[in-house]
Parts: structure tokens; C-alpha cells; sequence
């Protein structure tokens, strides 16, 4: 379903130099997996999702999503995949069921199959108490919410979820925690990233961990454990980031 290749991404730097983001990534996610992105802040995380959203061009290398090149054929990608992070770039004016209306529009929806999708989501999400309130009104909690409904809208078979539960209060957290196994559970193919090992213990499959970059580790939680010597997550990502192999 995912499949990146030798995936770059080199931003321009001070006083002419470069600045190496993303270095050489490869990896594969499947239907009905999640994958799990962890690494320390700036390790690359976000870039490399922001490349797999087509939200950035990669410098080198190739993504292909759903059969779907994220680069020559970006349209095709972005009706394919749902990108949500924790900025929830809600439109302030509009409410949170509008905001749903609003993406389901723009991705081809309409009349009674837009309708009955957005009260379904709204019923999922626990939205319907606050769904005609304007979306500055709402809680960081509440915002996130209807992003995820703003997301999964059409129904898209690849999900790229970045840091979604970053700041969110315990029940916030949970309902996002549900969201993401109900994604594999209906046979989507799911991207983590987050900072909460807790979280990817919980919900990863398989984890590949990046710093400066580069891939530095992956596999199952057990075949990691077992590489390392860990009796955790959080153990074995500190031995990955500092190459305790």
C-alpha cells in the first residue's frame, strides 16, 4: 500500500549550505497495518510524512502510495490518503460540521452520501454536541476531533497521522488512540509518528526508528527487543538513536 524508496529531502541552508533532512528512508507499510515513525525531534519524522502527504517534494528518491506516485501523480495521491497532525489548521469561521462539509465537498462528496458520512463521523468523533460551534471556539481536544473527521471524510485507505495526540488531555488522547485501531481494523494502512512510547506499544505493528535522518532500526516490538537486548520500547529506542547494536 506504502512503499518509499531511497527518499531524500534536502532544504536550503545558511549562506548557501544544505541542510540533509531525510537521508536515503526506505520502507513498506501494508493494508491493515500500523507503522510506527519514532525518533527525537528533528530526527525527520515530520518531513518524511509532510513528503508522503505531497504536502513536500522529496528531493530524491520515490513514495508511492495505493500505486500512486506522490510526485507525478499527487492528485491521485492526496484522494487516497489521510493526513492528520496535531496543527489542526482548522478554518476559524466555519464550524466543525462545516469543516467536515467542507472537505467532503472538496473531495467529491455530495447530497445524501455527504450527509449521512459527515452524521456518521460527527456520531463516531463525539462531535454532534458541538458541531455548530465556529471552530475558534473549540478545545485543542475538539479541534482535533473534527480534523480527524476532516481527514477520513472520503473514506481513504492510507492514513499518515503525525504526532496526532501531541497536547491532548487523557480523553482526547483515547478517542484518537480507538481512531487509529479502528483504521487497521478496517484494513487501512496506517503511519504513526509520536513522542509517547506508550502509544506505539500499544498500537504499532511494526516500528522503524529514524535519527539525523536515517533509518537506524526496524521491525516488530519483539524482533527489536530482541536485537537490542531490551526489555522495552523506550529502551530500545534510546540504544537505537545512539547505535547500540
Amino acid at each position: 500500500m506504502v512503499e518509499v524508496n531511497n527518499l531524500t529531502k534536502i532544504f536550503p541552508g545558511k549562506k548557501g549550505t544544505k541542510v540533509l533532512a531525510v537521508d536515503n528512508l526506505t520502507f513498506k507499510c501494508s493494508p491493515g497495518e500500523i507503522y510506527g515513525l519514532l525518533g527525537p525531534n528533528g530526527a525527520g519524522k515530520t518531513t518524511t510524512l509532510r513528503m508522503l502527504s505531497t504536502a513536500l517534494k522529496p528531493t530524491e528518491g520515490s513514495a508511492v502510495i495505493n500505486g500512486f506516485d506522490v510526485v507525478s501523480q499527487s492528485n491521485k495521491v492526496r484522494s487516497t490518503v489521510g493526513f492528520l497532525s496535531s496543527a489542526t489548521g482548522l478554518y476559524r469561521r466555519l464550524t466543525g460540521k462545516e469543516m467536515i462539509q467542507y472537505f467532503g465537498k472538496l473531495n467529491g462528496m455530495k447530497g445524501q452520501e455527504l450527509n449521512e458520512r459527515v452524521n456518521q463521523l460527527m456520531s463516531l468523533m463525539d462531535i454532534t454536541p458541538f458541531a455548530n460551534r465556529k471552530c475558534d471556539k473549540l478545545s485543542t481536544g475538539q479541534k482535533q476531533r473534527v480534523s480527524i473527521c476532516r481527514c477520513i471524510v472520503h473514506d481513504p485507505p492510507v492514513m499518515i497521522l503525525d504526532e496526532p495526540a501531541e497536547g491532548l488531555d487523557i480523553i482526547a488522547a483515547e478517542i484518537i488512540v480507538e481512531f487509529i485501531r479502528e483504521c487497521r481494523n478496517n484494513g487501512k494502512c496506517v503511519i504513526f509518528s509520536t513522542h509517547i512510547m506508550a502509544e506505539a506499544e500499544t498500537l504499532c505493528d511494526r516500528i522503524g526508528i529514524i535519527n539525523e535522518g536515517k533509518l537506524c532500526a526496524e521491525g516488530t516490538q519483539e524482533a527489536l527487543k530482541t536485537r537490542f537486548s531490551a526489555d522495552s520500547l523506550n529502551e530500545v529506542f534510546r540504544c537505537a538513536v545512539n547505535d547500540k547494536r
